[in-house]
């Protein structure tokens, strides 16, 4: 088996709720954010699922210096 299937069997993916509870938004924001492209997600029928790694890089490189 491949590496790269033995590690998307461990991802954990997050629904769209649970990514707007973690960043504080609303799951309105997490679908524009998915649309644009700004964050991974996998269609799973008619909903999404967001990698937590996506969301961490997403919430890592969403920071910027306001001083």
């Amino acid at each position: 088996m491949p590496a790269e299937e033995k590690s998307l069997g461990q991802v954990k993916f997050l629904t769209v709720a649970e990514v707007a509870l973690v960043m504080r938004v609303s799951k309105m924001t997490v679908y524009r954010l998915v649309h644009s492209g700004e964050l991974t997600a996998v269609r799973v029928g008619k909903s999404f699922r967001v990698p937590e790694k996506a969301v961490d890089e997403y919430l890592r490189n969403a920071y910027f210096d306001a001083g």
